[in-house]
């Protein structure tokens, strides 16, 4: 049973369509990418699935008993966020928050959690470092570690590579990757479509016209030569 399907969705603000009409269905294991130009609709796509934004028509269905808290969030970063006055551990350990309701205190079992994805993000050095002293590559890991103690079943990433050196970036694309192997379920907005068919199962395009859902090999078979053509710019403002 697929763990998100979309039934002629539309993702819009205040009831105005950005996004033709799309309709696709992601399994477990999955690792998408969504692709399309600047102001295509792309982060305003993945907060209706995410529920902050309401669909303008069509539908939304969680399956295979999936709910909003299991549904890792990171965001593109701001640079208000880059400054944030915390250390490295306190960031983690706050995306367990919505497990801990209304309790006072983190429990044993959530500060194992933050031990486990800064681990896995490769940043244990990093624990009791101030955020904001850290780099790009750093912080962006630092946020994919606190979007993993929020949900261990599904990710949704808005261009996390944007701004970083081709380093920190083949090195964010190899853990999401690992993560993707390990079980979790991928949603990623990519600029590069050369970088996204080395790693997607299947390649979204959007777009205010059309949009197409494709395994990747389809898509590389369909658009050939395309692939290694096509760069979109870095800023991305929807």
């Amino acid at each position: 049973m697929a763990l998100i399907k979309c039934e002629k969705l539309v993702a819009g603000y205040n009831g105005n369509a950005v996004t033709s009409p799309v309709s696709f269905e992601i399994e477990a294991g999955d690792y998408l990418c969504i692709v399309g130009s600047n102001g295509s609709g792309k982060s305003t796509l993945i907060k209706t699935l995410l529920g902050l934004e309401k669909p303008v028509s069509g539908q939304v269905i969680f399956g295979d008993g999936l709910t909003s808290r299991q549904i890792g969030y990171l965001p593109q970063q701001s640079e208000v966020q880059k400054d944030f006055p915390a250390s490295v551990w306190e960031i983690v350990l706050s995306g367990t928050l919505n497990k801990i309701h209304l309790r006072p205190f983190y429990s044993k079992k959530e500060k194992e959690l933050a031990e486990i994805a800064l681990e896995k993000m490769e940043i244990s050095h990093l624990k009791n470092k101030c955020y904001r002293t850290l780099s790009g590559g750093q912080q962006q890991r630092v946020l994919l570690a606190r979007a993993l103690c929020a949900a261990s079943r599904l990710i949704l990433l808005d261009e996390p590579v944007t701004g970083l050196d081709p380093k920190a970036m083949s090195e964010m694309y190899h853990l999401i990757e690992k993560l993707n192997k390990e079980g979790v379920t991928v949603i990623m907005i990519s600029h590069d479509v050369d970088e996204a068919v080395k790693y997607a199962s299947h390649i979204l395009t959007v777009g205010s016209e059309h949009c197409h859902f494709l395994p990747v090999e389809e898509y590389i078979t369909f658009h050939g030569d395309h692939c290694h053509h096509h760069h979109e710019g870095e800023d991305d403002h929807e």
